[in-house]
């Protein structure tokens, strides 16, 4: 079996400031032993000569150009919100603070 104990996950989930039940702690003990165990076989095929990876494939740029393409008009994109300002969505107020009087912002 693995090296986590109870008391290790108990430890950790105090640290991370999560309340864990008896079971769950008995649950993660076993699913966090059963990861040690995974990594322990990988690291055990993994010798000197095999390089780290963080991905199964070599991969140069994963990131297509940046292209201007055709989009919605303004008026389109505000045509199916309940409520506009201008060129704007209009959303409801969650701050009781003026957005523009941010003190000491830019200053």
């Amino acid at each position: 079996m693995s090296e986590i104990s109870a008391e290790q996950v108990a430890h950790l989930a105090n640290l991370a400031r999560i309340d864990l039940s008896p079971e769950e702690i008995e649950s993660l003990t076993s699913e966090l032993g059963q990861i040690v165990e995974a990594v322990a076989k990988v690291q055990e095929v993994a010798g000197p000569d095999v390089p780290a990876t963080s991905h199964p494939l070599p991969l140069t740029n994963v990131f297509r150009s940046d292209e201007v393409r055709p989009s919605l008009t303004v008026d389109q994109a505000l045509s199916g919100a309940p409520a506009r300002d201008g060129d704007r969505f209009t959303v409801a107020t969650i701050l009781d603070e003026d957005p523009g009087s941010f003190e000491g912002v830019g200053e």
